[in-house]
């Protein structure tokens, strides 16, 4: 691992890390404070690919990955009032969703990157989180995979409630999935504006199209 990438390297780790803690702490009724900063991972990821090509964002989502595992084993040993802080089925779902939306994105990215300058990481962004979100709250909540880990009871995840209060009835994490899409796609457009400012501050101009 060169030192070139340590930044991001440190970048991803660090927004893993607060987002596995934000997450535990709610924002209003449908999202976690962690709903905020997660989203950030895609910015590191594009960067990297832009400034220096997708092996080494593949190299930082990688590390990110291995740091989410470890704090996923670490929350499995703490205890809350309901169970540990993390359940085999979160740590599965969100290591998985991890991996796919951060390749994904870095995959997207490197087929668009020769266009104008804000359409890789935009599309990269969309694609990744709608993933992310998806496979995320399917594996962790969804009733159809019990199996996964049966003495996990997540049946107040399937409680059926107006989707996000006031819509057609829907399970509660569905609700909890779609108002989470909606932030990291508002987040995916605001992310643009550091995009640049980030890459033209790296290479040295204003040109983001390489």
């Amino acid at each position: 691992m060169t030192r070139t990438y340590l930044p991001g390297i440190l970048a991803m780790a660090a927004v893993v890390v607060a987002s596995n803690i934000l997450v535990q702490f709610l924002f209003g009724n449908w999202l976690t404070w962690g709903a905020f900063t997660y989203p950030v991972a895609f910015l590191v990821t594009d960067v990297m690919n832009r400034v220096y090509g997708a092996t080494a964002a593949r190299r930082v989502v990688l590390a990110g990955f291995a740091v989410g595992v470890i704090c996923s084993l670490v929350g499995t040993q703490i205890m809350g009032e309901f169970g540990p802080l993390v359940t085999l089925r979160i740590a599965i779902g969100s290591g998985v969703a991890f991996l796919v939306a951060q390749l994904s994105d870095v995959a997207i990215f490197s087929a668009l990157r020769g266009g104008k300058w804000w359409r890789a990481p935009l599309a990269s962004t969309l694609v990744g989180s709608t993933l992310d979100t998806a496979i995320f709250f399917t594996v962790a909540f969804s009733g159809a995979l019990t199996a996964l880990e049966p003495g996990n009871d997540v049946s107040w995840a399937g409680e059926m409630l107006p989707l996000l209060g006031s819509g057609p009835i829907a399970p509660l994490w569905v609700s909890l999935a779609v108002a989470d899409w909606g932030v990291k796609l508002s987040l995916a457009l605001v992310a643009l504006v550091p995009f640049r400012l980030i890459v033209a501050r790296l290479t040295g101009n204003q040109a983001t199209t390489a």
